[in-house]
């Protein structure tokens, strides 16, 4: 990867910062040490960067480092990109920074030469504006959020929070600075203290996504931090946001419609086609796409729950005058469809800005659902979704469907005389479950149509009850759990396509043998090149990187495992290339029937890890990051959509920039999904 040539300046420098820390943060356990190589580190096809800080997390950071840390990588990834982004050498960002990494480190490692609990830290009881951090399991990667305790908050008695979602800025590299000096005031108590009943959490969301893949993963990431540090009630979590914010609100909202008491979008978009149409010189428009990227959308577009806003308020809000104003009037369109009444408080004569008044509003009728909490045990459920990445409500699952990106819908009640459960036939469903309090201890009994089923206890000690209904040609039967958890088909957490590996733990393996295609060798080089500097750059972290000969047997357990080369160059593909849905050795590659010369054509792809040690939801993908690229990450965050389903064949050019700044085509000749079975699909269809 190019080097940024460091400015001379009297500005930010973090190895001095490191020095002058390093007598206060060495006693506390802080390896320091491991901080001094901040240069230009990043994972390239020379080298992993699976232990730098930023990176893979290291097992010494605990969560109260990575309050401290946030300050170096933060200041780290602006010093990298300052000259491309146009940043000052000696911006006070950069100043700020230092100092405040310096004080942090100072307090941490006086508190635990002192043996004192992390709550004693001076940021952890702070009441007012602050910013705080944790380590991203997908990467490993420290990210900052930012939180707003209110003066009245009382740690022995579980609190509102409310998860607010930031609008859309440019990527940059001092993106996480700018976004901690809005939260960031010191670690003592703020001088204007604010009393709302509630937490107010910000996400940072990897900068800007619509919190969509790894952005999606840090929003949950950081409510399960703030979860495990102040004491929050789990019945009342709103979500809300303007903006990229409402967007992202209506998107995790509405497909997660059982993890929130209320929604509070303000002008915010819902779909990809139509929000591209807006008549602004900036936007780019999205005109007819290939099948298999038309069909992805449906994963994407929030538009396409609105039946979910029957589990989950939404209380709406958007300017009369609003560049956006289509977007809510296309989800009240999608709500009156499904037989609901949109929410959607209008401010008379304003643009894409918030109204006071109107705001005031919104959050006067959320506070009225907060109060109630959410119903846990809600006595009927109608959930719709398009994909297995999206299958849970309350006490329904949806385990496989008929077809990924088709409408998938369930209903089902629990009847007040007796407990029995009636479930109308599923739409696009071929196997369910019902969990929870909607299953009576004894005797427990679910209609579906006119067949009736009687429930017997198979869970283990400790376990939830549930039942696991599957759809044969004989009609729906009640199958045990046990043999719903070995099906080798798509599932909740094994969907695809190719960029959903990206979302949870994962690590990039790199072949280091002898290719059987040197041309496809150069591709994979190229491609993990790349990927290691689109993700260091838009994603915030250091891509995760091995050599093949190096991964070990708890990376094949809990990663997903990301294969540049082919079976001759990577040893690890080598020794699953012949359980792939693919054919592949040294003269041809197979490829949904077609035969390619395997000495120029190279086979990307997802599936789920065939390697017996892997846990049950893990990936392998084959020669890809993610599909979409730079072209699209610096640009606007709707053209993010997956590019090439599960599956794509290219052909191999003869030469590769070397440089992973320089952009190269992808010479795409076919491309598409693998059925539910992880097959190839004869009628090209998902």
């Amino acid at each position: 990867m190019k080097s940024v040539p460091q400015p001379n300046s009297s500005g930010f420098s973090l190895s001095s910062t490191i020095r002058r820390a390093r007598r206060v943060v060495v006693a506390c356990g802080i390896l320091v040490s491991a901080l001094a190589c901040t240069g230009e580190h990043s994972a390239t096809a020379d080298g992993p960067a699976a232990q730098q800080p930023g990176g893979r997390k290291p097992s010494w950071i605990s969560p109260e480092e990575s309050d401290v840390l946030i300050f170096e990588k933060g200041a780290r990834w602006a010093r990298r990109y300052q000259q491309t982004d146009g940043t000052p050498p000696d911006s006070p960002l950069f100043a700020r920074a230092e100092g405040r990494l310096a004080v942090r480190a100072a307090a941490l490692a006086q508190a635990q030469l002192h043996n004192r609990v992390p709550q004693d830290l001076p940021w952890a009881r702070k009441r007012g504006r602050l910013v705080r951090g944790y380590v991203s399991e997908v990467d490993g990667s420290v990210q900052p959020y930012g939180l707003v305790i209110p003066k009245g908050y009382d740690p022995a008695k579980p609190m509102r929070l409310d998860v607010v979602l930031h609008g859309s800025t440019r990527p940059r590299g001092d993106s996480e600075l700018k976004f901690i000096e809005r939260f960031d005031d010191g670690d003592e108590d703020s001088k204007e203290l604010v009393d709302p009943p509630f937490i107010e959490l910000h996400p940072l969301g990897r900068v800007e996504n619509c919190y969509r893949w790894a952005g999606e993963t840090d929003v949950f990431e950081t409510i399960e931090d703030v979860c495990g540090k102040y004491n929050i009630d789990r019945d009342r979590i709103v979500l809300r946001g303007m903006s990229m914010g409402a967007s992202g609100t209506w998107h995790l909202g509405l497909k997660h419609p059982d993890r929130f008491v209320a929604l509070g979008p303000y002008c915010g978009y819902v779909d990809t086609h139509r929000f591209s149409e807006t008549p602004l010189d900036t936007f780019v428009r999205v005109g007819p796409l290939p099948e298999h990227q038309e069909l992805v959308l449906h994963m994407l577009d929030s538009v396409d729950y609105a039946a979910n806003a029957r589990v989950v308020p939404a209380i709406a809000c958007m300017g009369e005058k609003d560049v956006f104003f289509q977007a809510h009037v296309i989800m009240e369109d999608a709500m009156r469809r499904e037989g609901l009444e949109m929410i959607n408080l209008i401010s008379p004569g304003t643009g894409h800005v918030i109204d006071p008044v109107t705001h005031a509003e919104q959050m006067r009728r959320i506070g009225e659902h907060a109060a109630r909490g959410i119903e846990r045990g809600p006595r009927q459920l109608r959930f719709v979704t398009w994909t297995l990445k999206y299958p849970r409500c309350h006490w329904l699952t949806l385990e496989r469907l008929g077809r990924h990106y088709q409408r998938a819908e369930i209903s089902a009640h629990v009847r007040e005389d007796d407990g029995v459960v009636e479930v109308d036939e599923p739409v696009n469903v071929t196997r369910f479950s019902i969990a929870g309090g909607a299953l009576l201890e004894r005797n427990a009994r679910v209609r579906i149509g006119k067949s009736e089923f009687r429930i017997e206890d198979w869970r283990e000690v400790g376990e939830p009850r549930r039942a696991v209904f599957a759809k044969g040609a004989d009609g729906w039967k009640v199958v045990p759990p046990e043999h719903a958890r070995h099906s080798m088909g798509k599932r909740p957490g094994l969907t695809g396509p190719i960029d959903d590996a990206f979302t949870t733990k994962f690590v990039c393996v790199r072949g280091t043998g002898t290719p059987w295609s040197p041309q496809v060798q150069k591709y994979a080089e190229a491609s993990l090149r790349r990927f290691a500097y689109e993700w260091h750059r838009y994603f915030r972290g250091e891509l995760p990187v091995k050599d093949d000969r190096d991964i070990t047997a708890d990376d094949v357990r809990t990663s997903n495992l990301i294969l540049f080369g082919d079976p001759g160059s990577n040893s690890y593909l080598g020794k699953i290339a012949a359980r792939l849905p693919i054919g592949w050795n040294e003269r041809e590659v197979t490829v949904a029937a077609k035969i390619y010369p395997a000495a120029d054509h190279v086979p990307a792809l997802i599936c789920p890890n065939p390697d017996p040690a892997a846990e049950e939801k893990r990936y392998v993908v084959v020669n890809s990051g993610h599909t979409f690229r730079e072209s699209e990450l610096a640009k606007l965050n709707y053209l993010l959509f997956p590019r090439w389903g599960d599956w794509a064949v290219i052909r191999a050019g003869e030469t590769f920039p070397q440089e992973a700044t320089e952009p190269f085509a992808d010479n795409v000749l076919d491309a598409g999904f693998f059925n539910e079975d992880w097959q190839f699909i004869r009628d090209r269809g998902p």
